[in-house]
């Protein structure tokens, strides 16, 4: 297998393609799932995700076979509280990557009762909807310090040799406060000071990533930064490749500018 890249994508609000109105808007962002794995070229041995929804003292990794699901979300149609998305875990390769984190220096352990929240089974769901690819998770730690976020995903960079697709699943703007209009000229400043640090050399896109705070509208559109830490990850796990926008949309539920990005 060829070296596979990493992504940092904006997975949506809640079940959005199990709400037919939340879907049309969001038709873009599907579209984007659904082209990765013509994008990769491959079908991954597992994926393994950093989600925006879970978050520990030390960098759990997922250890179930069967994973549960966890319906973090609030106020949905009681159907949404029943979907299921039943891809088997990762056991054996959650113990390799422990040790990987552990061997960065790292906190880490094994969680066997977490399960696949909504920033890992929706995005999922609509890229492999079969459920027959491998998936578990590893947590963000509550400090959000994004040189350590950093740190994990060099320790985790060997695993896209090994055919492990590294996703980190947040949102590029996340206000639960400030949707509509009023978002429009925030998460559009943020957005296109994203785009440009992503597009510096590796060197310079890391320093610009680590003072992230200093972005127009930083804290506007990341007053609680756990959906901008996964970015943190990913790229750590692929610092020296080139980054390119892979889903772009403007306007969402009446001002919201979001974007993905593929890392190699």
């Amino acid at each position: 297998m060829s070296r596979l890249p990493s992504y940092f994508i904006s997975h949506g609000g809640g079940p959005w393609p199990w709400i037919p109105q939340m879907a049309a808007e969001l038709e873009p962002l599907a579209a984007s799932f659904r082209a990765m794995p013509d994008e990769i070229g491959q079908t991954p041995k597992a994926v393994l995700m950093i989600s925006g929804h879970w978050e520990k003292d030390d960098f759990a990794v997922m250890h179930s076979a069967r994973p549960p699901m966890v319906y973090d979300y609030h106020g949905f149609p009681p159907e949404t509280y029943e979907i299921q998305y039943p891809s088997p875990g990762a056991p054996d390769l959650a113990e390799d990557v422990a040790q990987m984190i552990h061997a960065a220096g790292l906190p880490t352990r094994l969680d066997d009762e977490y399960g696949y929240d909504h920033g890992t089974f929706v995005p999922m769901a609509v890229m492999y909807p079969q459920a027959d690819i491998p998936l578990f998770q590893v947590s963000m730690r509550h400090s959000y310090d994004p040189a350590e976020h950093f740190e994990l995903g060099r320790a985790l960079a060997p695993l896209r040799d090994r055919g492990v697709l590294i996703v980190g699943s947040g949102l590029s703007y996340h206000n639960l406060r400030l949707f509509g209009p009023a978002a429009k000229a925030p998460s559009t400043a943020f957005d296109g000071w994203l785009s440009e640090a992503l597009a510096l050399p590796p060197a310079d896109r890391t320093a610009a990533l680590l003072d992230w705070e200093k972005a127009p509208e930083a804290r506007t559109c990341h007053a609680r930064e756990d959906h901008l830490v996964p970015l943190f990850v990913a790229l750590g796990a692929a610092e020296n490749d080139p980054a390119s926008r892979v889903y772009h949309q403007t306007g969402i539920r009446g001002g919201v500018t979001a974007s993905s990005f593929r890392f190699g």
